[in-house]
């Protein structure tokens, strides 16, 4: 402890220089200021001194109290201050932006039917859907496919447990969109313009141009007087839309139950560009569609006569579009899940 008021003063003064924390001056003023402080302590000697002696040191001793609360009031508006400033450089601008939360993307399968959608409805065609659990009757026997006929042998499908009361297992899971214009020829009179996305499942390994389960999109048309005319131009007019001028488009017949004629479509390869390569099989050309006149027999199933009205219709993968139009040369690139690669579209 100090002797006297002014050598208490000083080391009071010295010590309160280094303070910079609230809790600290506090502890200060406790050890010189408090009721059992250093200062008081001075005080209350005082009784013991003559008279003269006392005036003169209460005097001094009371002086140097009002300096030191004097100097610790300046030193807890020093604190504050700083510590206001230090809390405005910290603090948060409200008028910044935010972080940028990530944005979804639609799937560039999605995409892909949207666009393909869009051009058809330009055209006239509306939009149709169904079930992707379907019965037999519409998944084959409505197309010209009977139970014995040899096509069905290259539909690989999966069954649905589920038995009628003959006792038959009818129902299986899609195997084409097909099932849909079926259904669309039934369910609705000529004139008929639709276009049919449709998520289809075959029971078949996998691989770079194969999916066991993936997307079709298919059409029909029924009017009076429609012609093999009628389907070129409309298909020519899509491959033009979606791939460009550019692109080569091939027409070559072939054969699917469900029409007669029938024709297929292919577009020069985008990943060689006609010259030869493996996701071609060396031969430039890749088909992206069935198509041909309506069966007789599938419009008579629907309630139509075919000897007044005729139709075309015509069948997509969809996953082969995007392929083709982008370049990518492996199909399951779109359901890996990889960022990387979706963020491309």
């Amino acid at each position: 402890m100090a002797e006297n008021p002014e050598q208490l003063k000083q080391q009071a003064l010295d010590e309160l220089k280094t303070i910079s924390a609230e809790e600290k001056l506090e502890a200060w003023r406790i050890r010189y200021l408090g009721r059992k402080g250093e200062l008081t302590a001075i005080l209350r000697g005082l009784a013991s001194l003559p008279p003269e002696e006392r005036r003169i040191a209460g005097a001094a001793a009371n002086k140097v109290k009002t300096s030191l609360e004097k100097s610790l009031e300046e030193k807890e508006q020093e604190i504050k201050q700083s510590r206001l400033s230090s809390a405005d450089s910290e603090a948060i601008d409200i008028t910044l932006p935010g972080k940028p939360l990530p944005a979804g993307r639609i799937h560039p399968i999605t995409q892909t039917i949207h666009e393909v959608c869009d051009i058809f409805k330009s055209m006239g065609f509306q939009i149709a859907q169904g079930p992707d659990v379907e019965w037999d009757y519409y998944n084959f026997e409505a197309l010209n496919i009977p139970e014995e006929h040899p096509s069905r042998d290259t539909m690989s499908t999966y069954r649905i447990d589920y038995v009628n009361q003959k006792g038959e297992s009818p129902m299986i899971l899609r195997t084409h969109g097909t099932a849909v214009s079926a259904r669309v020829v039934e369910e609705r009179k000529p004139p008929i313009r639709t276009i049919e996305p449709a998520r289809v499942y075959r029971y078949e390994a996998t691989d770079a141009t194969h999916l066991n389960i993936y997307h079709n999109m298919d059409g029909i048309a029924v009017d009076k007087g429609i012609t093999m005319a009628d389907l070129k131009g409309t298909l020519y007019e899509f491959a033009r839309r979606y791939f460009g001028e550019d692109r080569k488009v091939r027409f070559r017949v072939d054969y699917f139950p469900f029409v007669e004629p029938g024709v297929e479509m292919a577009i020069d390869c985008g990943i060689c560009h006609g010259d030869g390569c493996s996701f071609c099989k060396n031969t430039g050309w890749l088909e992206i569609l069935g198509a041909g006149m309506t069966h007789p027999n599938v419009l008579r199933m629907g309630g139509i006569d075919p000897e007044e009205y005729t139709s075309f219709a015509f069948g997509m993968g969809l996953e082969r579009l995007p392929q083709l139009k982008y370049g990518i040369d492996n199909m399951r690139l779109f359901y890996t899940s990889d960022l990387r690669f979706l963020r491309q579209f």
